[in-house]
């Protein structure tokens, strides 16, 4: 996370519809672990250092490209939520492991 890819997520949420303060804008330039923002059209959780993913580099070679945006790959969201242990993400888990199940099936993966 540089200060410059900060300042273009700053300016990228802004264009999204999001009234940053400064104090949001300076914790997403910094690269705060997560920041929650609930000022704009929808809720927006930014997560710069998930749990149980160890190196971004690996994270970003499985992403998946959804309707041309890159997105964290489902065993990678499935293992965040696991090591997180928030009992939230706990409660997700069989969901989110029951459309992994579906999603292979319908892909011919094993």
């Amino acid at each position: 996370m540089s200060p410059e890819n900060g300042r273009a997520i700053v300016v990228a949420v802004r264009e999204l519809g999001f009234a940053l303060d400064d104090e949001q804008a300076a914790q997403i330039e910094r690269g705060k672990d997560f920041v929650q923002l609930k000022n704009g059209p929808f809720d927006l959780y930014l997560v710069f250092a998930p749990d149980g993913i160890e190196r971004f580099a690996d994270a970003w070679r499985r992403r998946v490209e959804v309707e041309g945006f890159p997105v964290c790959h489902l065993d990678d969201i499935i293992a965040s939520k696991e090591a997180s242990g928030r009992a939230r993400d706990l409660e997700s888990l069989p969901r989110l492991r029951s459309f992994r199940e579906y999603w292979r099936q319908r892909r011919g993966e094993s």
